[in-house]
């Protein structure tokens, strides 16, 4: 009966998140051949990033950060769930449970000297210096707050992947939600850039552009199922599926898939870049890891 349970649960959370997890041949995995992108594997974490879901890079301090949902149901408020600090140049874990009590946490957005992170239907505010917890701000009638991206001037725009929206939590504190349309198909990935927000899709496994000023959905790449963590690289993008797949994304709005990890087991769920290194970083969700990658373009 517990086999049949986790494997129930398995098959929700890919209709609601963003699939299995085992450690794998890492040879495998860079798919790309030249000449055009690819990706080369430079190291794994430990085991101990249980569930984890995103990756953030802190170039003030040189610290990643990767939230932890700890367990599956990724819905469940058991106060289980963590923040880990790891070494972004060996993926070596500085301290595995650095901020713990949260539920399930998810997506990450930095700002100044503030973490920002969503735990279901509510975000986090910490101190970074401290590690202590500034702010809960509940968000009524949330489902499955997911990504995050912070603006230039600290506005904090998140999806609920639940709820076909979008919120805001602006400069003054001010909680609002941002947007509401079907158009989102299940909103996850988030990424500012400039006038408007780039968005990756669960649902409808699409990446599209909002406009800030006319906030319209517009279509830039389908087929990207279970679309997940968005990062940009110069004029590109990479792509995450969650289902254990990265897509490089040209300006020119043609993709290439890079990475496909689904025969080992592993996801590709809430990426990071690092453009200075041209490094990407993977939390592996069942794989209880992060994973790093070259990017050779």
């Amino acid at each position: 009966m517990k086999h049949i349970y986790l494997i129930i649960i398995s098959a929700v959370f890919f209709t609601s998140c963003s699939q299995t997890g085992k450690q794998g041949n890492s040879e495998k995995q860079p798919i790309q051949e030249s000449p055009g992108p690819k990706l080369e594997m430079l190291w794994e974490s430990d085991t101990l990033l249980t569930t984890s879901e995103s990756v953030l890079y802190d170039e003030t301090n040189d610290i990643l950060y990767v939230s932890c949902i700890n367990g599956v149901p990724p819905t469940a408020q058991d106060e289980d769930g963590f923040i880990a600090k790891i070494s972004p140049k060996d993926g070596k874990i500085i301290d595995e449970k650095w901020i713990t009590g949260l539920d399930a946490p998810k997506g990450m957005g930095l700002f100044e000297n503030k973490l920002y992170v969503t735990n279901i239907d509510e975000i986090w505010t910490i101190d970074i210096e401290s590690g202590e917890v500034i702010e809960k701000t509940t968000v009524d009638s949330a489902q499955f707050l997911n990504d995050i991206t912070v603006d230039d001037t600290g506005n904090v725009y998140f999806s609920d992947s639940g709820t076909d929206k979008i919120h805001l939590l602006d400069t003054n504190g001010e909680l609002s939600t941002w947007l509401v349309s079907k158009e989102l198909g299940r909103p996850n990935g988030l990424l500012h850039n400039g006038d408007r927000l780039m968005l990756a899709t669960s649902g409808a496994g699409t990446f599209n552009y909002i406009k800030y000023n006319d906030k319209m959905v517009n279509l830039l790449v389908d087929s990207i199922p279970s679309g997940d963590g968005v990062v940009k690289v110069g004029d590109d993008y990479l792509v995450s599926n969650w289902n254990g797949e990265v897509y490089f994304v040209n300006s020119k709005w043609e993709k290439t898939k890079l990475l496909d990890t689904k025969d080992d087991g592993k996801n590709t769920a809430d990426i990071e870049f690092n453009q200075k290194e041209m490094i990407l970083y993977i939390p592996t969700f069942f794989g209880n890891q992060v994973a790093a990658y070259k990017l050779e373009k």
